[in-house]
């Protein structure tokens, strides 16, 4: 247990056996990572959009509630309602 060289770690040396990755996979490789960078940036520019759409949106019904609200405070047609005077007999 308190040997000193139980922390030791071999050194790895590179030899014949490490798999060597071919230029025809190393140019798949950077395709793909290329065509991933344009889909991540696609997603972004739809989000942004999507994201403006709701806010316009949004604004247009809040300000329709908004116009609706003070319209009905406007209205004064029940303000001079007076109850008719009811007859003794």
């Amino acid at each position: 247990m308190g040997d000193s060289d139980s922390g030791f770690k071999p050194k790895i040396s590179s030899t014949a056996q490490d798999p060597v990755l071919k230029q025809a996979e190393i140019a798949y490789m950077k395709l793909i990572e290329q065509k991933n960078r344009e889909r991540v940036q696609k997603l972004q520019q739809i989000s942004k959009k999507n994201r403006l759409t709701g806010l316009v949106i949004g604004s247009g019904v809040l300000s329709v509630y908004l116009y609706s609200i003070f319209a009905v405070k406007q209205e004064t047609f029940l303000d001079d309602f007076e109850e008719p005077v009811k007859i003794q007999q």
